[in-house]
């Protein structure tokens, strides 16, 4: 690939005679075959037939796309290769000696090593067989739904075991232990001073006692009771959370007239649910009436003040967020304050339009993002790098994904700008640089209609090329004889 690359351009300079007045020769024949420096980042790139081909250097990174079939790039320095095909269909990952690759999210296969556990490999296709083989073979695990299998670390359990489920399965998080039998319908579940049953919806009960566990400074610490009782799930419930704590929770519930939560810190009473709701927070300090939840509240207190009709408005903040809303989903506004960051975002239409503004309140530096789509994708980066992109597509529902902007941006970029605020370098470039315009401080540089008309400028001279024919210019006046008078004998 490296040497067909190589031929091409050699061929296509040969053909447009490589121009430049400025130490930097380009072929400039946009969108037929355009060769430019990276505004943003040290490097460059070649972009052949407008988005179908393009390759390149950024940084210490080097790569090459023909989207949206394929794109893959790598790094020596920091060890690193990606490719993709027809994102997301394919996908391979290589950081170290860390591997992923993927079929549609279906088939995956990733491997790796930790300090802790040491070299570890994991298959699956989702969402009948999963597999996983590591150094330390009590890490291994094989599992083949819905026959039999053993599961280690998934679907938030440290162990599952089953046979012929739903039929019979059994999960184990820390040392509570679930056997169950035609999930999720009957269990019986056991673990330090827990016992409990369920023949779910009909009737349910589980105790906790009083139990002590060590935490990681090798302090002993005291982890609550608790007593659990339902029946005709979810109409009657009688619950006790906390026993032995300082915040004992007791809750009881009889769906639909009332559910009563009361603890030191809290109380919450429904009456009719969800038609009344009355919330005293002590803890937070806030007290909340909402009717009927969630359609129709308000809050008022230090943590908490809220008024809300939804859909028609929605006003709720406290000393770090705020959230508003008016005729929901049309305009919506959240800001977050927690030094030292100051986070903003408004939208409509949720992806129509978006705003997101960070700021670093230590140093000053924000970041800003601006999407409208599909017409343009907006960035100003903590640097003060900025970029302008029309048309955005995919961009605004999947933000800042470098395999989008790989795989597929370049496709519909009909135009983008670019500016570099360290260096003071800016690009434009039209419908795949049929028109391009690049300036530096020391280099201005212009090419249009495959490159029939080009001009570059620097402080010396200026030249141009009109179908290809060159004329270069001095902007510095010659210099004056060194005896003038020789010009009369």
């Amino acid at each position: 690939m490296a040497s067909r690359l190589k031929i091409i351009r050699l061929c296509l300079g040969i053909l447009f005679a490589t121009f430049g007045v400025g130490g930097t020769e380009f072929t400039e024949a946009g969108p037929l075959y355009h060769e430019f420096k990276l505004t943003l980042a040290p490097g460059q790139r070649t972009e052949v037939l407008g988005p179908l081909l393009n390759f390149g250097q950024k940084e210490t990174a080097t790569g090459f796309a023909v989207p949206p079939l394929f794109s893959h790039v790598t790094d020596a320095q920091l060890d690193f290769t990606e490719f993709d095909v027809l994102y997301p269909l394919f996908t391979y990952d290589r950081f170290g000696q860390e591997t992923r690759w993927q079929f549609f999210q279906l088939i995956s296969l990733s491997g790796g090593q930790s300090q802790e556990q040491g070299a570890k490999e994991r298959f699956m296709a989702f969402p009948f067989y999963f597999q996983q083989r590591a150094a330390d073979s009590n890490l291994n695990y094989t599992a083949f739904l819905p026959f039999y299998g053993h599961l280690k670390g998934r679907l938030l359990r440290d162990e599952i075991h089953f046979v012929l489920f739903p039929l019979y399965s059994k999960t184990r998080k820390r040392d509570v232990v679930t056997d169950n039998y035609l999930y999720p319908f009957f269990h019986l579940r056991h673990g330090n001073g827990l016992r409990g049953w369920q023949l779910w919806p009909l009737v349910g009960r589980e105790h906790k006692d009083i139990t002590h566990r060590t935490d990681q400074w090798g302090d002993t610490e005291l982890v609550g009771g608790h007593d659990k009782f339902f029946a005709l799930w979810p109409f009657f419930a009688r619950n006790t959370l906390g026993i032995g704590t300082t915040n004992e929770l007791r809750q009881n519930v009889f769906l639909p007239f009332y559910s009563i939560q009361k603890s030191p810190a809290r109380d919450s009473t429904s009456y009719l649910w969800p038609l009344v709701t009355v919330t005293d927070d002590r803890e937070k300090k806030y007290r909340e009436w909402d009717f009927p939840w969630p359609l129709v509240g308000f809050a008022r207190g230090e943590g908490k003040h809220m008024n809300r009709v939804w859909p028609l408005f929605s006003q709720a903040s406290n000393a770090v967020l705020r959230s508003d809303f008016y005729l929901w989903p049309l305009y919506k506004y959240n800001r977050a304050q927690a030094e030292p960051l100051d986070r903003e975002r408004t939208r409509i239409l949720f992806f129509l339009y978006s705003d997101v503004t960070e700021k670093n309140t230590l140093t000053g530096k924000e970041q800003r993002r601006t999407d409208l789509w599909p017409f343009f994708t907006a960035k100003k980066e903590l640097d003060g790098n900025e970029r302008l992109q029309v048309l955005s597509v995919l961009e605004p529902f999947i933000p800042n994904s470098k395999s989008i902007e790989r795989n597929w941006s370049p496709l519909w970029s009909l135009w983008r700008a670019e500016k570099n605020a360290q260096t003071g370098a800016r690009s434009q470039s039209l419908l795949w640089n049929l028109y391009r315009r690049d300036e530096t401080p020391a280099v201005k540089k212009c090419s249009l209609l495959f490159g029939l008309f080009q001009y570059e400028s620097t402080a010396e001279r200026s030249a141009w090329r009109l179908f290809y024919l060159p004329a270069v210019k001095s902007k510095t006046p010659p210099a004056a004889p060194s005896n003038p008078g020789l010009d009369f004998q």
